[in-house]
């Protein structure tokens, strides 16, 4: 009974298959005489004629966000190896949410960390626990683009760090939002270089806001973006964008005993920080007068406001006031602060400068303000004096031994017996490259510093040492005699 009621199926499906093998045939001579006829291809039902017609359909936000962003984004990397020894005071907590070691740890030819261009003339943010794991660095653009960065200033304290660039024209750059307004669950875009994969995004919430991870009493990181989008080793230093593009953090930390919880630093940090981080009387060593304040606040009419007036000096002389807003500079607008300093970095000195002001009330001014060379002091006699340290400029040939493309410090030619500097362990040989957070180059950039100098002050000093081929970062702190 089962056998004859299988073959009776058996009979009945070779029918059928039979009956849709001549459907299929006369369909497919149909549809091939329809083709030679027209001389077209057939189209899936409901398709655009165009393969790839619908991509404006499928823009969304966020692929928008990515096309217009990623140009601004680099992969900072390093081509020398550096052992990085932590500074004194981090603990396990440090090491469990940065994604650096703790410990000596040796970095190759690799990615570091991820930046973003804030400003044309080839001004890159990053984070300050990323430049110091490199003696040099290298920034990627998406197009493959490689070019040197210098550091120009790191604030280690808030985990920041400013590079330079030099491009043949302007470099697109991120447009700088705000973070006061964010909400619990908006959307936020991530683009960074994580575990070396370049250029890569991802997205995610804004989770929390207002987020404090304690390390001790000397390092207290607060007000911080929590969000879920995917942050990993490499992202640090990335953007973190609203679904508009703007720019709301830096990521800068992950929890590497969670999922799915990273931290940014909030922008407006970034909008506070920046006029100090770059205050161009000490960048370039010129008697100016003037610093500004912050782009937390947006102003309709543009401009960046004056936060204080130096006495004795030429923006004093001609009657600069704080709560003035520069407007223009030489008749180019100034509508944040970026734009205000990239004007005074390339005006060369001893040249006066027209600014434009806007003053309470809404009257108007204008003011002629030189930018005076300083008179440079001795820094290897002062560094005597203070420290018991002689230094120099590195040679082509300090260069060719460690392996280096450019001088990225002063090197320590002598250590007085018995000074703080013995105490603290510095050899002749050791190359000094950030003095008080600032990156030294030459003596010019030393001098200018280390004149600000008073007895009993503690400078926080950032070494490269050679040891077995290679080089280790040291991180010290030397009081001045």
């Amino acid at each position: 009974m089962r056998s004859s009621t299988y073959s009776r199926i058996q009979r009945s499906s070779r029918r059928t298959a039979g009956v849709h093998a001549l459907i299929v045939t006369a369909v497919s001579l149909a549809m091939t005489q329809t083709v030679n006829a027209q001389s077209t291809p057939m189209q899936p039902v409901g398709s655009d004629p165009a393969p790839t017609s619908n991509r404006a359909e499928r823009m969304t936000p966020i692929v928008r966000v990515f096309q217009q962003a990623s140009p601004a984004v680099v992969n900072l990397s390093t081509s020398r190896i550096v052992t990085v020894q932590r500074p004194r005071g981090f603990g396990s907590l440090f090491d469990d949410i940065f994604d650096v070691p703790s410990g000596p740890r040796q970095y190759k030819t690799q990615s570091v960390g991820s930046g973003f261009v804030i400003h044309k003339d080839g001004y890159i943010v990053t984070n300050a626990h990323v430049v110091e794991r490199a003696a040099e660095i290298k920034a990627t653009f998406a197009d493959g683009t490689e070019l040197d960065a210098r550091e120009v200033a790191v604030d280690r304290q808030h985990d920041l760090a400013v590079l330079k660039v030099e491009a043949r024209g302007p470099l697109p750059y991120l447009k700088m939002g705000r973070s006061d307004d964010l909400m619990q669950g908006e959307t936020v875009i991530v683009i960074g270089n994580p575990l070396g994969y370049a250029h890569t995004i991802t997205t995610g919430v804004v989770s929390a806001l207002n987020r404090e991870l304690v390390f001790d009493s000397d390092h207290v990181y607060s007000e911080l973006i929590q969000t879920d989008a995917s942050i990993n080793p490499g992202n640090s230093g990335g953007p973190l964008l609203n679904i508009l593009g703007e720019l709301i953090g830096i990521n800068s930390a992950i929890r590497g005993d969670a999922q799915n919880i990273g931290f940014a630093i909030p922008v407006n940090q970034l909008h506070k920080l920046l006029p100090e981080m770059l205050d161009i009387e000490r960048l370039r060593r010129v008697s100016f007068g003037v610093h500004f304040e912050g782009d937390v606040s947006a102003r309709p009419e543009g401009g960046v406001r004056v936060k204080s007036v130096d006495p004795d000096t030429p923006a004093a002389a001609v009657g600069v006031r704080p709560g003035d807003v520069v407007t223009a500079i030489d008749n180019l607008p100034t509508p944040n602060f970026m734009e205000a300093f990239s004007l005074l970095a390339r005006t060369p000195t001893g040249q006066s400068l027209k600014l434009d002001l806007r003053r309470t009330g809404q009257s108007r001014a204008s003011v002629e303000v030189p930018l005076a060379d300083r008179p440079t002091a001795n820094a290897s006699e002062m560094m005597e004096r203070f420290f018991g340290v002689g230094v120099r400029e590195m040679t082509r040939r300090d260069q060719d031994r460690y392996g280096l493309r450019r001088s990225i410090g002063l090197v320590i030619e002598s250590v007085a017996a018995g000074s703080e500097a013995e105490r603290e362990g510095l050899n002749p040989g050791d190359m000094i490259t950030q003095f008080g957070g600032w990156a030294v180059t030459d003596l010019a950039e030393l001098a200018h510093l280390v004149n600000q100098v008073s007895s009993g002050d503690l400078i926080p000093i950032q070494l490269l040492r050679p040891h077995r081929g290679g080089l280790i970062r040291i991180e010290l702190g030397l009081r001045a005699r």
